[in-house]
């Protein structure tokens, strides 16, 4: 087993522990002198059937006692966690983490186990679980998040090398997901959220996904949309368009698009930022 994505997430100790997770590899800071950061150790072999690995079944738990400080600040920018993870969803790219951080501890405090079914994100309350949807093949899998990561551009969620494998990403490194909170109590359809991932899908079938697109703007006013798209094209930025005005209140929303896959979207998103503009990704 090989991990193909390097390093780019960290799990967030306290004030202490910086552990990497997928992406490119950032900077490492040094550890605070008091702080003992356990060896890395060698990972058991995979179990036979990863896919037989079950998802977890969601359920109220307290907030962990480490790991929600209610803001922290990593490469010099300071994230704010979550007071309530209910009603959250978001598109965006995963990646996974896996061998190098086997049986480390987690921004919980619990050792990391690659071949559980959980994930880091920077600023759900811990614990939280989510079901994550592979947006190219539709494969679907519940997670518990339990870590905090991964803190590079773009990225919103840092699987377990499980989960990834259950998505069909580990080779990619990286993919195009959703992310949906699940609230045990108050999901009337959590039997749909844990059922296991269904098999791989197509090549074919894996090209007819939702089209993907970097949205830039969102304006109540079609002349302000205008005007952001018109600056966009006036940046080099071609594929740019206007979509509608559509729903409550109406809203003329300035997108670029369709992407076609990440690194395509890891390259348009810093063209953005580098005009000062904010960017997320949605679907048609």
């Amino acid at each position: 087993m090989k991990h193909t994505a390097p390093a780019a997430g960290l799990s967030v100790l306290g004030v202490a522990a910086l552990l990497a997770a997928c992406g490119s590899q950032p900077p490492r800071r040094e550890e605070p002198a008091a702080v003992a950061v356990p060896e890395r150790s060698t990972p058991p072999p995979p179990p036979a059937n990863l896919d037989a690995i079950p998802d977890p079944v969601p359920r109220a738990e307290p907030r962990s006692t480490r790991g929600n400080p209610v803001s922290y600040e990593v490469f010099g920018k300071r994230y704010h966690v979550m007071a309530t993870a209910e009603g959250y969803k978001e598109r965006g790219v995963a990646s996974w983490y896996g061998p190098d951080f086997h049986a480390r501890p987690t921004a919980s405090g619990e050792p990391y186990d690659m071949y559980a079914m959980t994930a880091a994100h920077k600023t759900l309350p811990i614990p939280a679980y989510a079901r994550v949807t592979n947006l190219s093949n539709g494969r679907s899998i519940v997670v518990r998040i339990n870590d905090r990561g991964p803190f590079v551009a773009n990225r919103i969620i840092d699987l377990s090398y499980t989960a990834a494998h259950k998505l069909d990403m580990w080779r990619a490194g990286t993919a195009f997901v959703e992310v949906e909170v699940i609230t045990p109590g108050a999901t009337a359809d959590i039997a749909r959220d844990i059922t296991p991932a269904a098999p791989p899908a197509s090549p074919a079938t894996a090209l007819n996904g939702p089209l993907l697109y970097l949205q830039v703007g969102a304006f109540g006013v079609a002349d302000n949309a205008m005007k952001l798209a018109d600056r966009l094209r006036s940046a080099g930025i071609d594929a740019v368009g206007v979509a509608g005005p559509t729903g409550t209140p109406p809203l003329h929303r300035v997108r670029i698009g369709p992407i076609t896959d990440v690194a395509a979207y890891d390259a348009m998103a810093e063209r953005v930022a580098k005009l000062g503009l904010t960017s997320h990704l949605v679907t048609e």
